[in-house]
């Protein structure tokens, strides 16, 4: 792999120029910090301003029940590696099931090694490109074809969609009723409910992203197409990253709306960080996640960085709190990721009992719902998203979806937390509909 430094002052019109581009190819991955480097002022571990990998020089083969075994036969490339993990590998790592309705047809596991990747760090932008099938004179013909694009295509053309829902507003509060009364007898001491939203309809995936980014820029933006499968994702959660020997996780536990003016807003921040119910969720995850952690960690090593950290994006204030380790000297990467896989935000606690009922309680696979998507790096370094905020699409079968939910604790009022999730659908709702 050679890399080629590409200078360009409008780092906008490139983005969505890349997006045009690399929209053409089978596999095709977009990763965009939505300038979150430059607007975060704490350190939040943000490293790359976008990265895009699109051609596939390989990919991982799928299998039934091996599938972190092949990707760590995988990971053995030094290269760069993009995909993703669904939230249904859960049963790869327990004895877990997953029969409800699936009407996206993701495969479970998708990772593959780009012929050319662009990466844009500290003002530089990289391209890195497989030169056992590009000349430098081929590299200099795609770079001309980019900057030639019109990014004019990519404006949305304002077609609406008829939503469903899986749960009625009754059947979802009938529901969290039930799970609470799980809670009180020591089923479990927290768990993450979720619902489907979704409709038969064909999309056009690039101008629907550019317009759930225009509504809602968050620091974990992804686009992805493998095929016939689209993600469309403004996640703002990272799952994991690994910077050195060091492992960084940020669960999001704790949502509120933004307010109508600065002063509402700053109101509602100081809600959200003394609220009795959003503190207790973030603790019980963040307990949660040390215990993941631990396993592949330095003795003691395991610590919080950072709780309660009150974190604003365009449609709601979260509460993220920031747990590190330091792993363990000849600990296989992928174990790591393995070993605090699904990430305990979108599962509960205690783990296992909380992933039998969201399976008995919601209506539909997850999927590639509460799974991760991103990359790892030739040095092995890695970074991660959670799958939430995302429109998936899948064009073979023009099904749309996406799925949305919150934490359920024994102070859970029902009510309170269908209008929680409704908040947290808001910017896709208002991208489709």
């Amino acid at each position: 792999m050679l890399v080629k430094h590409i200078i360009q002052n409008n780092i906008l019109s490139l983005k969505q120029k890349l997006l045009v581009y690399g929209n053409k190819f089978d596999q095709f991955i977009f990763l965009d910090s939505s300038d979150y480097i430059e607007n975060q002022t704490r350190s939040s571990y943000y490293e790359y301003d976008f990265i895009c990998a699109f051609g596939t020089k390989s990919s991982l083969k799928i299998s039934r029940n091996s599938n972190f075994e092949n990707l760590k036969e995988f990971n053995k490339n030094k290269e760069w590696i993009f995909g993703y993990l669904s939230y249904d590998l859960k049963n790869e790592i327990e004895n877990l099931k997953s029969e409800n309705i699936d009407e996206l047809n993701f495969p479970e596991i998708h990772f593959f090694i780009p012929n050319i990747t662009i990466i844009s760090k500290d003002s530089k932008i990289s391209l890195i490109y497989n030169n056992n099938l590009y000349s430098d004179h081929d590299i200099k013909i795609i770079i001309k074809e980019i900057e030639n694009i019109d990014v004019n295509i990519t404006r949305n053309d304002g077609k609406s969609l008829f939503l469903n829902q899986r749960f009625s507003r009754e059947e979802y509060i009938e529901t969290v009723e039930k799970l609470k009364k799980h809670i009180q007898i020591g089923d479990v001491y927290e768990i993450n409910f979720c619902q489907e939203f979704y409709s038969k309809a064909t999309i056009n995936p690039l101008k629907t992203f550019n317009k759930l980014k225009a509504i809602s820029p968050t620091p974990f933006s992804c686009y992805l197409k493998n095929e016939h499968n689209y993600l469309l994702s403004a996640s703002p959660e990272r799952f994991l990253k690994k910077l050195g020997s060091k492992i960084i996780s940020q669960p999001i536990k704790g949502t509120i709306r933004r307010g109508k003016s600065k002063s509402e807003d700053e109101l509602l921040k100081e809600k959200l960080l003394n609220d009795p119910k959003e503190r207790a969720e973030n603790v019980m995850i963040v307990d949660l996640v040390r215990n993941d952690l631990s396993r592949t960690a330095k003795k003691g090593s395991v610590k919080v960085e950072e709780l309660f950290g009150i974190y604003t994006f365009k449609q709601v204030h979260q509460l993220i709190s920031t747990v590190i380790s330091e792993l363990e000297p000849e600990t296989d990467i992928i174990d790591v990721i393995k070993n605090a896989f699904p990430m305990g935000s979108m599962t509960g606690a205690p783990k296992i009992r909380a992933m039998q009922l969201i399976e008995k309680y919601e209506k539909t696979k997850r999927g590639l719902y509460s799974g991760a998507v991103g990359f790892i790096t030739p040095e092995k370094d890695f970074d991660f998203n959670v799958v939430i905020r995302s429109i998936l699409y899948n064009d073979f079968k023009n099904y749309v979806s996406f799925t949305v939910g919150g934490a359920i604790t024994s102070m859970a009022k029902s009510e309170e937390e269908y209008e929680e999730c409704m908040v947290k659908a808001k910017a896709m709702i208002e991208v489709l509909k």
